[in-house]
């Protein structure tokens, strides 16, 4: 018999022993005071509780199933992308801006403020050498931080829509 049931096992002897010597020990063991005359139910309730705290740990697994299996306790991290899972979306841009990047770096960065096909508004990166956006210029966005400006989660893509490739620079 695997030593987890052994545990609940011995648990639930105790409270049974418990019930029949005093209710009051039951009652301090399993803290619920509106199961005293009952003796099945209070034991329902000890093993209960007691194996709320035990759920996560799998029973009669060996180190190969559970390697296989993965762990118990992994939780899946939510995704940092703003576009809620599509790689790439259609937004309106509303203001061009400069912004600074932090610390060691000093050059501004070109940004736009896009009104994203899902009605998110975010700042977004314009890449390459100059652009001739504007107010209600069309822009494809994809996902890609810039690391050193903060607040900029997006950049724009070139050659789609309204904003142009780079031009050959002489």
């Amino acid at each position: 018999m695997n030593f987890l049931a052994k545990s609940v096992m011995n648990i639930a002897r105790t409270c049974i022993a418990n019930t029949i010597q005093s209710s009051n020990l039951t009652t301090k063991f399993c803290e619920h005071r509106h199961s005293q005359g009952n003796i099945l139910n209070t034991t329902k309730i000890c093993v209960s509780t007691t194996l709320q705290g035990l759920r996560q740990i799998r029973f009669g697994s060996s180190l190969w199933q559970m390697h296989k299996r993965g762990g118990p306790y992994k939780k899946s991290k939510p995704s940092k992308n703003p576009f809620d899972g599509a790689p790439f979306m259609k937004g309106v841009i509303l203001k061009t801006v400069i912004k600074k990047p932090k610390k060691p770096n000093s050059a501004n960065r070109k940004c736009v403020i896009v009104r994203l096909s899902n009605g998110k508004e975010m700042t977004a990166y314009v890449p390459g050498v100059g652009h001739n956006l504007q107010e209600h210029n069309i822009v494809l966005c994809k996902n890609g931080r810039l690391r050193d400006t903060p607040g900029v989660k997006i950049k724009c893509v070139r050659g789609k829509y309204d904003l142009p490739h780079v031009s050959k620079r002489t």
